[in-house]
C-alpha cells in the first residue's frame, strides 16, 4: 500500500533528506531542483506543485525544526488544508505543533485545530504568515545593505562579515539566482579585498551545486581585473582536487 491516509513513503524519505539538510547547513531545495532553493512563497503558492513536498511529512519536518519561522509557518499552512482532510494527518500536525521550535507556528496550529481546521481559519493562518513573510524579509534585506556599507568602511571584519552574509541569505530566504548575483558582484568588485572573496570560496558548500557551477561558469568568462585571475586559480584549484565534486554531496 503506497498510501497510508495521505502518508507515503516517498514524503517519509523527503522528509528524512530535509533532516539531513538541517543537520549539515545545506539549504533545501525543491525536489529534482538543485539550483531553486525552497522558498516560503513556494510553500504558500497552491498553484505551484512541488513534488515531494505535497505530502504532509516533509511539511511537518520543516514546520517543526526549520531554524526560521516565515518558513516553518509557510510550512504549516501548506500542510493544514491536508490535515483537516485525513485523521491521521491531524494527528501529525497536533504533534508538530507541540514539538515545534516557533512559538508562533505553536499558537497558529491551536488556532486552525481549535476552529476544527475551519476555511476561515487557514486562510487567517496563511494571511499572517504571508505578512511575516514580507516584513522578515525586508529586514534581511536592510541588514545585508548596512553590513556591505560596514564592510567597505571597514568597520566590520571580513570573517564576521561573510558569515553574517550566510546567516541573512539563508534565513531571509533568498532566490538562488539573486545569491549567485550577489556573490558574483563581491567576487568580481575592484573595491572588496581578496580576504574576503578568499572566505566565500571557503564557504562555497553552501550554495547548491548549480549555483556553484554557475558561479564558476560567470568567473571564468570574466572580464580581467583586480584579484580575478586570483579568484579563477583557486576555482580551478577546487576543482582539480574534486572538492567541487564532494561538496556536492
Amino acid at each position: 500500500m503506497s498510501r497510508l491516509q495521505g502518508l507515503t513513503p516517498d514524503g517519509l524519505k523527503v522528509a528524512m533528506g530535509i533532516k539531513d539538510s538541517y543537520r549539515t547547513g545545506q539549504p533545501i531545495c525543491l525536489p529534482g531542483h538543485d539550483a531553486r532553493i525552497l522558498t516560503p512563497e513556494n510553500l504558500l503558492n497552491h498553484d505551484l506543485h512541488l513534488d515531494g513536498f505535497e505530502d504532509p511529512l516533509p511539511l511537518a519536518m520543516v514546520a517543526a525544526r526549520d531554524p526560521e519561522s516565515p518558513m516553518a509557518l509557510a510550512a504549516a499552512a501548506r500542510m493544514s488544508p491536508l490535515a483537516g482532510r485525513e485523521p491521521l494527518v491531524a494527528g501529525v500536525f497536533a504533534i508538530m505543533g507541540e514539538k515545534t521550535k516557533h512559538p508562533l507556528v505553536r499558537s497558529c496550529v491551536d488556532l486552525v485545530t481549535e476552529h476544527d481546521f475551519n476555511p476561515l481559519a487557514i486562510a487567517e493562518l496563511r494571511r499572517r504568515a504571508n505578512g511575516i513573510i514580507v516584513t522578515t524579509r525586508q529586514q534581511y534585506t536592510q541588514a545585508l545593505r548596512q553590513n556591505l556599507r560596514a564592510l567597505l568602511d571597514g568597520t566590520v571584519a571580513p570573517r564576521e562579515f561573510v558569515r553574517e552574509f550566510f546567516e541573512l541569505t539563508e534565513a531571509g530566504n533568498l532566490r538562488a539566482d539573486i545569491r549567485k548575483k550577489l556573490v558574483l558582484s563581491l567576487l568580481l568588485s575592484e573595491n572588496v579585498r581578496p580576504s574576503v572573496k578568499f572566505l566565500f570560496l571557503e564557504n562555497f558548500a553552501r550554495f547548491p551545486r548549480a549555483v556553484r557551477l554557475a558561479i564558476i561558469s560567470a568567473v571564468l568568462k570574466a572580464e580581467p581585473g583586480h584579484h580575478i585571475q586570483m579568484i579563477r586559480d583557486e576555482l580551478r584549484w577546487m576543482v582539480a582536487q574534486g572538492r567541487m565534486q564532494k561538496k556536492a554531496h
